[in-house]
């Protein structure tokens, strides 16, 4: 599979910006029915919020079962699941943006601070997620970015206000929790494309967390982030 091209927020909005692949699979039954649900007709504004309301809250974030393959990271199969991570999370919503006719790319970053457990941590060996996911949506004339990758029951255990989307301005995880202390730093972006460049991705995560993508290869790294969650 050849990887998609890296695109930048100048560049407007083009075909390939609604169009369906192997892993933005908008037109898939599950996809559809998740718009019939939650699109807002004839508004791609209340549209686009009540998208990214849904799949922040309705799928579950999950590190520990991460299958990258065609099939398991197709937005529908994530959608099905009720289960995902930052990245199978954005595949979702791109997916179903796309189906709503609002234009929508995938992003990535690598981060610091992300939210995580200390079985995680010592699991991965690093504090950098690389390839951290978004979403770049094109509404009002203009890109805007945003991730929803933490839902709001995920949140309340770890004392993170839930991300909001206003429709309007960048959605992007705030840099610190309740408590005032520093909760995500952006260290590198590597840009927007149409499609998951999931070579990449699968390279990268090779390089900074060998161990995590042994115990993936085997079938998931076994661990219940949410048990974890209370301590952090």
């Amino acid at each position: 599979m050849t990887e998609p091209e890296v695109l930048h927020m100048e560049i407007p909005p083009n075909e390939g910006d609604l169009g369906i692949t192997a892993f933005i699979d908008a037109e898939h039954p599950e996809i559809q029915a998740f718009i019939r649900r939650h699109e807002k007709k004839g508004d791609h504004k209340a549209t686009a919020i009540s998208l990214y309301t849904a799949v922040r809250d309705d799928i579950r974030y999950d590190p520990y079962r991460i299958e990258f393959s065609v099939h398991g990271m197709k937005a529908s199969t994530t959608l099905n699941r009720g289960y995902g991570y930052c990245v199978a999370k954005a595949v979702v919503l791109a997916a179903a943006l796309r189906a709503a006719g609002i234009p929508a790319r995938l992003g990535f970053a690598d981060v610091r601070n992300h939210l995580s457990t200390a079985r995680l941590r010592e699991v991965m060996g690093t504090d950098l997620f690389v390839y951290h996911g978004y979403v770049a949506l094109f509404l009002t004339d203009r890109w805007i970015k945003v991730t929803p990758t933490f839902n709001r029951e995920l949140c309340d255990r770890f004392g993170i206000q839930p991300l909001d989307f206003d429709g309007e301005n960048d959605a992007l995880l705030h840099p610190f929790d309740m408590q005032g202390r520093e909760h995500m730093r952006y260290e590198k972006d590597h840009g927007l494309f149409q499609d998951l460049p999931v070579t990449r991705i699968v390279k990268a995560s090779m390089k900074a967390y060998p161990r995590m993508m042994a115990y993936l290869e085997k079938g998931g790294a076994g661990g219940d982030f949410y048990a974890e969650a209370g301590g952090n």
